[in-house]
C-alpha cells in the first residue's frame, strides 16, 4: 500500500477514524507521517494524535498520583536543574538525573509498572558478556540463599550454595 499523501513510498503509518459509524482510513509513509502536525481526512477534518509519549505519560502520571477531583495545590520542583513537575509532565523528559529523586514518588511507581524493574540493566559487552552474567547469577543466588535461610529452607539453601561455589570456581579457572 502507497502513501496517501506522496503516492511515492510504502504506508507504513495507518490511521483509522471512526466518526458516527463512518470509517475514514489514512496510510502514511514515515517521512509524510513525520512532516505531519495535523493530519485532514477525506471529510476535511483536522486529527492531532493524543498518542504521543508525553500525552500518554502526562495522562498516567496524573491517574496515579492525584485522587480523582483534586487539583495541585504546590510545585514540585528539581533542586538542581528546576524543573517543574508540570515541566515533567509535559515534556515527557527529565531535566537531569537529580530529578528522579525530587520526583520520585510520582515517578519510580510509574516507571516500576511500564518497565516492572526500577533498575536499569542495559546492554551486556560481547567479549566480557560471560563475565558479567556470571557474576549476576552469583548476585542473583546470594539473595535467593540469604531468603532461603530466612524461611528456613535449608535443602534448597544447599543447592544455591553449590551452584554460586560451582560459578565462583569456574570464575576462578578463567581468571
Amino acid at each position: 500500500m502507497m502513501c496517501d499523501r506522496c503516492n511515492k513510498n510504502p504506508a507504513t503509518v495507518h490511521i483509522v477514524k471512526i466518526v458516527n459509524g463512518k470509517k475514514e482510513e489514512l496510510n502514511l509513509c514515515e517521512k509524510c507521517a513525520n512532516e505531519t502536525q495535523n493530519i485532514t481526512f477525506n471529510s476535511g477534518v483536522d486529527f492531532v494524535s493524543p498518542f504521543s509519549v508525553q500525552n500518554i505519560l502526562s495522562g498516567i502520571l496524573d491517574y496515579m498520583t492525584k485522587p480523582q477531583g483534586e487539583k495541585d495545590n504546590y510545585e514540585l520542583k528539581c533542586s538542581n536543574c528546576g524543573t517543574t513537575y508540570d515541566e515533567f509532565k509535559s515534556k515527557g523528559l527529565v531535566g537531569c538525573s537529580e530529578c528522579y529523586k525530587s520526583f520520585d514518588s510520582s515517578i519510580i511507581p510509574i516507571i516500576k509498572r511500564i518497565h516492572g524493574s526500577t533498575e536499569h540493566n542495559g546492554k551486556i559487552p560481547k567479549k566480557s558478556g560471560e563475565s558479567i552474567i556470571r557474576r549476576k547469577k552469583i548476585d542473583k543466588f546470594k539473595k535467593e540463599l540469604q531468603e532461603c535461610v530466612k524461611r528456613e529452607e535449608y535443602e534448597k539453601a544447599a543447592e544455591l550454595r553449590d551452584k554460586i561455589k560451582y560459578l565462583q570456581e569456574d570464575n576462578n579457572e578463567e581468571g
